[in-house]
């Protein structure tokens, strides 16, 4: 009879900080809240972080990492340039369809950067997730499109994108995710 490990202090901490953070935003959440959440003493968080700070840091990274694993898994499925395409919308509703305990608020990066000081290393780190974003946009146009319709039709793809996630987020639901699918889907019909 095997035994299951419990997952280790830091793994709960990023966890805990991870729900209340997309919950209840960064500045409203304590480190004793965090901590109470995770069951750690609050040393183990000092021991594993050096700072809230940090924790946030981590905390943006594993929200980007988390859609780009996401955005593979639906890449994966595509067969065509405009099916690599929507697998980015794809992954946005994927991220908009998970179990949240408290209910869907929309972009987690955003709502974290929307906190943080215009200089603070989250607001870049959430900065070069959206331009990354858009990147793969643009780069999935590049292979059947010249490389100024995919720079154009990209941008104007990842401004739909994000202004349908800012919207899906403030009314709890994905239904704005799929409108703007539909629309990207549009779009490339016409190119």
């Amino acid at each position: 009879m095997a035994s299951t490990r419990p997952p280790s202090a830091r793994t709960r901490i990023l966890s805990a900080a991870a729900e209340r953070f997309y919950a209840d935003g960064i500045a409203a959440t304590g480190i004793d809240t965090i901590t109470a959440a995770a069951g750690v003493a609050k040393m183990s968080l000092y021991n594993n972080f050096e700072s809230k700070s940090d924790l946030v840091a981590v905390y943006l990274g594993e929200r980007h990492e988390e859609w780009l694993r996401l955005h593979e898994c639906r890449r994966a499925e595509a067969t065509t340039s405009d099916d690599r395409v929507l697998a980015v919308f794809d992954a946005y509703l994927d991220h908009a369809r998970m179990a949240y305990p408290h209910g869907f608020r929309g972009c987690g990066l955003l709502n974290a950067a929307a906190e943080l000081p215009a200089d603070a290393p989250g607001r870049v780190a959430v900065r070069a997730h959206k331009e990354q974003v858009e990147k793969i946009i643009v780069d999935e146009l590049s292979d059947s499109h010249s490389v100024s319709t995919a720079r154009t039709t990209g941008e104007q793809l990842s401004f739909i994108l994000e202004g349908a996630m800012s919207r899906a987020g403030l009314e709890g639901t994905p239904d704005r995710l799929l409108a703007a699918r539909a629309i990207a889907e549009n779009i490339l019909a016409t190119l």
